[in-house]
C-alpha cells in the first residue's frame, strides 16, 4: 500500500513537473515572437521628443515650492501659471491630463498671494498649518474632485462630474495645496497601460512608443515630464509603483489601512479595502514624506514617521527574482545589473552586508493575489463595466470588440471573461493560496523585524511598447503580492536602461515601518541622482 502510495504521488509531480515545462516553453515561444514583432511594428517609429524645460521653477521639489512661496520670493500665481504652461506643451504628445480647472486654480492661487503679502500669519504659522500653501498638485482620475469629470476610464461614466472632493483631496486642500486637473487611467484602473475608451493612450515621455503603466499611468507620465509638483495615486496591485518605475519617478505604496480610499471608483469593499491603497508619487523623494504625513491624517500615530532612522543601522536583503514561473517574464538584465548596484553601493558605502533571500512562496505570487481578489466579497468585473447596474454580457461586447464597436475594452473584457473560472473561497486550491499568503506574511515581518529593508525588482522589464502587456499579463506579480501582504513599498529610479527608459527598484518594509522604506529612498536617490528629465534643460 505504501508502494503504491508512493509511485501514486511520484505520478502526480512528474505530471506537474511536465505541465510546468509545456507551459513554459510555450510562454516562451510566445513571448519570443511577440517581442520580434511589437520590436518590428515599433522600430521605424520616431519617438516624438518633449519640448524642453525652460523654466527652473520645474525643477522644483514640492516642498521647495512651498517654502519660496511662504518666503515670498515667488508667488503661487507665478507656480500655477508655470505648470499650467508646461502641461498645455506636453499634453498633446502624451495625452496625461484629461480634465483641468486652470482658472479656478489661478484664481486660488492669487487669493493664497494676497493672504501671504497681508501678513496675517507668519512664516512658521503658514508652514505648521498649510505646508504646501499654494502648491498646484494633480490626482488620478478615479478620486472625485468637485467640479472635475469623474470617469475612471469608463465611458458609462464620461459624463458624471465630481459633486464633492474625495477624502485626499480635502486633505491635500486643508493643507494649501491646489488641486490643477485629473489625469489618466486604465478602464476601472484594473489594468497595467492607461488606456480606455474614454480619453485613449497616454504615452511614456522617454519613449512616446512605450507603454505608462498603469492605472496611475497619466500620473506618473505627468509628473516625470514636469507637469507638476506632485500627485495621488492608488494601488491595489501596483497601481503606483508600476507606473512611477516605468516613468521614473517616486512612488510610495503605504502600509494597508493608513490612508482614506473614499470616494474613488471602483469602491473597494470588505477586505478589498486593505489591498487598496491611495499614497504620494513625485519627482523628488523629499515630497513623498510631507504629503504622506498629510494624506495619513489622524493614522499617523500608527506609524513612527518622526523616528530618525539611520541607513547604516539597518539590516538589508535583497532578492533576485521569483523564481522560474512558466507564465512570467525572466528579470530583464538591466534591472538586474541595477539591483546589483544598488547592493553593492550599501555594502561599500557603509561596509554593511547585504543577505540575499528566496521565499518558495512567491513563486505562487499571482495565484495568491488572484484568489485574494476574488473572494474578498466585491461584485464581479462584469458588473463593475455596468456600474452595478446589473453586468455586461462578456460574450456580446467581445464580439462587438472584434468589430471596433465595444464601449469596452479588450483587457477590461478578459478580465470579466476570466473571472468566470475563479475559484470560490472554500476551494482546496482557494484555501491553499490563502493560508500561503498568511505563512509568506509571517515569515516577511519575521525576517525584516523593525530595523530590516528588502530590495525587490519593481517589474520584470522596462516599459514595454503599447498592448505589449497583453503577452505578459502576470509580469504584475512583483508589485501585487505586496498589495495582498500589506507591507509598506516605495519605488525608486536608479536611472535609463539600454531601452532608453527608466530602471528602478522597490524598497520593501515590514508593517508600519513606511520610514524605513522612505529614508532608503532618499539614500538611494542620494547615491543614484533620482528622476532624469525626458527633456533638454534649457534654463
Amino acid at each position: 500500500m505504501a508502494s503504491q502510495a508512493w509511485c501514486q504521488k511520484e505520478r502526480v509531480k512528474n505530471k506537474a513537473w511536465f505541465v510546468r515545462v509545456l507551459l513554459t516553453v510555450f510562454f516562451r515561444i510566445i513571448e519570443i515572437i511577440s517581442d520580434m514583432i511589437f520590436w518590428f511594428i515599433h522600430k521605424k517609429k520616431e519617438k516624438t521628443i518633449l519640448p524642453p524645460i525652460e523654466n527652473l521653477l520645474l525643477l522644483e521639489s514640492a516642498s521647495s515650492l512651498a517654502r519660496k512661496i511662504r518666503d515670498q520670493k515667488i508667488t503661487s500665481e507665478e507656480v500655477v501659471k508655470v505648470f499650467i504652461g508646461r502641461i498645455k506643451v506636453i499634453n498633446p504628445i502624451i495625452n496625461c491630463v484629461v480634465d483641468n480647472r486652470f482658472e479656478l486654480a489661478l484664481k486660488e492661487a492669487q487669493k493664497v498671494d494676497q493672504m501671504i503679502q497681508s501678513g496675517q500669519k507668519d512664516k512658521e504659522t503658514l508652514e505648521l498649518e498649510t505646508p504646501f500653501l499654494g502648491v498646484p498638485f494633480t490626482i488620478k482620475d478615479c478620486f472625485s474632485v468637485t467640479g472635475l469629470r469623474y470617469t475612471a476610464g469608463l465611458v458609462k461614466r464620461k459624463d458624471i462630474i465630481g459633486q464633492f472632493d474625495s477624502d485626499v483631496v480635502a486633505l491635500m486642500k486643508k493643507s494649501g495645496a491646489i488641486i490643477l486637473a485629473v489625469t489618466n487611467v486604465s478602464e476601472l484602473c484594473m489594468w497595467w497601460e492607461s488606456n480606455n475608451k474614454v480619453y485613449g493612450r497616454s504615452r511614456n515621455p522617454y519613449d512616446t512608443n512605450r507603454i505608462v503603466g498603469g492605472s496611475s499611468g497619466g500620473e506618473a507620465a505627468l509628473l516625470a515630464s514636469g507637469g507638476s509638483p506632485f500627485g495621488i495615486g492608488s494601488d491595489i496591485g501596483g497601481s503606483i509603483r508600476m507606473p512611477a518605475f516605468f516613468n521614473g519617478i517616486f512612488g510610495h505604496k503605504p502600509t494597508r489601512g493608513i490612508v482614506s480610499n473614499f470616494e474613488q471608483q471602483p469602491v473597494a469593499e470588505k477586505v478589498l479595502q486593505t489591498f487598496l491603497v491611495t499614497g504620494p508619487m513625485s519627482r523628488f523623494c523629499s515630497d513623498l514624506l510631507p504629503m504622506f504625513r498629510i494624506l495619513a491624517s489622524d493614522n499617523i500615530t500608527k506609524l513612527k514617521l518622526d523616528e530618525k532612522v539611520k541607513v547604516t543601522k539597518l539590516r538589508y536583503f535583497y532578492m533576485e527574482n521569483f523564481g522560474k514561473v512558466p507564465l512570467l517574464s525572466r528579470v530583464h538584465p538591466d534591472l538586474k545589473e541595477a539591483q546589483m548596484k544598488v547592493v553593492r553601493h550599501i555594502q561599500q558605502a557603509y561596509n554593511i552586508p547585504v543577505q540575499k533571500v528566496e521565499f518558495s512562496k512567491f513563486y505562487h505570487a499571482m495565484e495568491i493575489w488572484f484568489v485574494k481578489m476574488s473572494t474578498g466579497g466585491n461584485p464581479t468585473f462584469a458588473a463593475e463595466l455596468a456600474m452595478r447596474q446589473g453586468e455586461i454580457s462578456i460574450g456580446t461586447e467581445l464580439l462587438k470588440f472584434c468589430v471596433g464597436q465595444s464601449d469596452y475594452t479588450l483587457p477590461g473584457l478578459a478580465m470579466g471573461f476570466l473571472e468566470k473560472f475563479s475559484l470560490s473561497s472554500t476551494h482546496p486550491t482557494s484555501v491553499k493560496m490563502m493560508a500561503m499568503c498568511d505563512e509568506l506574511r509571517r515569515e516577511l515581518q519575521e525576517l525584516l523585524g523593525d530595523d530590516g529593508v528588502l530590495l525587490v525588482p519593481p517589474h520584470p522589464t522596462p516599459a514595454l511598447y503599447h498592448n505589449q502587456p497583453l503577452t505578459k499579463p502576470l509580469n504584475a506579480a512583483y508589485t501585487a503580492i505586496f498589495n495582498v501582504l500589506g507591507f509598506p513599498v516605495t519605488q525608486v529610479p536608479l536611472g535609463l536602461g539600454s531601452w532608453g527608459v527608466p530602471l528602478g527598484i522597490q524598497v520593501v518594509g515590514n508593517l508600519y515601518n513606511d520610514h524605513l522604506t522612505l529614508a532608503v529612498a532618499t539614500e538611494l536617490e542620494r547615491a543614484f541622482g533620482g528622476w532624469v528629465s525626458p527633456s533638454t534643460i534649457n534654463c
